[in-house]
């Protein structure tokens, strides 16, 4: 995992761990029959998917990768573990499928970093990704509008663009290295209630708000979390019980490399 200078906390990504994990199990369902190779988690955090990916992949080598110190030391069940920056992540040997859930969106240029994945692959070899795309979302558009008028010494979103690009902008990127598959889902993700704070940013809190907090004094992130928690309160208005109902879209793309 990476998108912050300071590590992650497993502690607050683990607490809801059903809500992440159910995409990557959607998308290793559509994991075709692998040549022979190693199974890589790239962006493996706490390793969630090891368990599936091991059953799935049974007798296979299982590697996990993350720019995570944090993550890589709670994360078991698998043959190796690769302390490393995803975006220039090497592989010993070619590996038969790359797995990627909820990782890539913290890096830029998906032209070129898909294609550099793929070509690490074994020949024949899978390259599996889910990528939140939320960003148009009032859980992540909030974040934006509140931290450049907060604080525009140092929050400029001018010229700002989304990391993950619509589904159909992958086509082009994918098709000439094989074959592709390219859906979005959005999951209605029910969040209860969360003592001292909108669901709702208990939620983002471990993921989309890091690289905010980051920039921020203790005073500064204390006022801007509140902000925050009022604006969610009249996007995801809560449930008689406290609870909130968030939408949340992701998109996922398996590529099977000619060999």
């Amino acid at each position: 995992m990476s998108g912050s200078t300071k590590d992650w906390n497993p502690g607050a990504y683990a607490r809801f761990r059903g809500l992440r994990l159910r995409p990557a199990l959607d998308l290793l369902v559509q994991v075709p029959d692998l040549p022979p190779g190693d199974v890589v988690d790239l962006g493996c955090g706490d390793g969630a998917v090891a368990e599936a990916l091991r059953l799935r992949c049974a007798g296979r080598r299982l590697v996990g990768v993350d720019a995570s110190p944090a993550m890589l030391r709670v994360a078991a069940g698998y043959d190796a573990k690769h302390l490393a920056d995803i975006a220039t992540w090497q592989p010993e040997t070619p590996p038969a499928l790359i797995f990627s859930n909820a990782a890539l969106q913290w890096l830029g240029d998906h032209d070129r970093l898909l294609p550099r994945l793929a070509g690490l692959l074994a020949p024949g070899g899978t390259l599996a990704v889910q990528m939140p795309r939320q960003y148009t979302a009032p859980s992540h558009s909030a974040l934006r509008a509140l931290a450049a008028g907060m604080f525009p010494d140092r929050f400029d979103f001018t010229d700002w663009k989304p990391a993950v690009l619509p589904a159909a902008d992958y086509w082009p990127i994918l098709a000439p290295l094989g074959e592709v598959s390219l859906w979005e889902s959005e999951y209605l993700q029910w969040l209860e209630p969360a003592e001292g704070a909108h669901p709702v940013r208990r939620f983002t809190e471990s993921t989309a708000m890091r690289p905010y907090l980051d920039k921020l004094t203790a005073p500064e992130a204390e006022a801007f979390t509140a902000a925050y928690d009022a604006a969610l309160e009249a996007s995801y208005p809560r449930q008689a019980d406290g609870a909130a109902l968030m939408p949340f879209r992701r998109l996922f793309l398996v590529l099977t490399v000619t060999g």
